[in-house]
């Protein structure tokens, strides 16, 4: 029997603009990660969307990023590890109140954007990711790059860590995702995706962009909250695992 956690970010909405649509999104995932207010999100968003998460039963995560409001968190900013674990303490902090105020519980961090891509080839920034999870709480899990540098500190920390994977993102053939200014980068049609989705998980292996199979290990497929069709899209990988048979369901 094969299982699978479909997670999605959050939140990312901030003061008079509104990004993505989370409660729909929510009826199609099983992951939420939450954005913690440096590169998305502010903290009306995060209280409400930890509330709806709460009401569906979606396991919640911190989505903490680089401090870029401006830049979305997707530029790459040059930060001692000390600064990035001093950063991604502070975050999963502030979301870890509104988790407990909801009664509810905090379930995994997962880093955002520039972080996520240059942590999971840069071992001092992983290593850093790592430290400040484990500190927070050794109990928490680590979301990160199915076989990147973050998965081996999380693993060489003991803290459980959950290996991810995207079917809407290009790859190239070692396993990396490929940056979103190159074609390719980012599927859109909802039935490409779905099927890629499908196919990744009975394989365990994606095709990159140039079209090897590259295997991967991984536990939980991502849908970004932020691409015009991620309802269509969540909703499509959700019916066509349903329909193959696929457990949905939170790590």
């Amino acid at each position: 029997m094969y299982t699978m956690d479909l997670n999605a970010d959050l939140g990312e909405s901030f003061g008079a603009y509104n990004i993505g649509q989370d409660s729909e999104m929510l009826q199609w995932i099983t992951s939420a990660n939450i954005a913690c207010g440096l590169h998305a999100g502010d903290p009306i968003v995060m209280e409400r969307t930890v509330g709806l998460a709460q009401q569906r039963g979606i396991a919640i995560g911190a989505h903490p990023g680089f401090p870029d409001l401006q830049g979305f968190g997707r530029r790459n900013m040059v930060l001692a590890p000390m600064e990035v674990k001093a950063f991604l303490l502070y975050q999963i902090g502030a979301l870890a109140a509104f988790v407990r105020s909801a009664g509810a519980t905090l379930h995994h961090v997962k880093p955002h954007g520039a972080l996520y891509t240059m942590a999971a080839r840069d071992r001092n920034l992983a290593r850093a990711i790592a430290e400040a999870v484990s500190v927070f709480d050794p109990n928490l899990s680590l979301m990160a790059l199915a076989g990147s540098q973050m998965v081996e500190e999380g693993h060489a920390l003991g803290i459980p860590t959950i290996e991810e994977a995207f079917a809407d993102r290009g790859y190239d053939q070692e396993g990396n995702l490929i940056p979103r200014s190159q074609p390719g980068a980012i599927i859109r049609d909802p039935q490409v995706v779905a099927i890629r989705a499908v196919q990744m998980v009975r394989s365990g292996f994606v095709q990159a962009v140039t079209g090897e199979q590259v295997p991967l290990s991984f536990q939980s497929l991502c849908i970004h909250g932020d691409n015009p069709n991620a309802c269509a899209i969540a909703q499509a990988i959700h019916q066509a695992m349903v329909e193959e048979r696929i457990v949905l369901r939170a790590v």
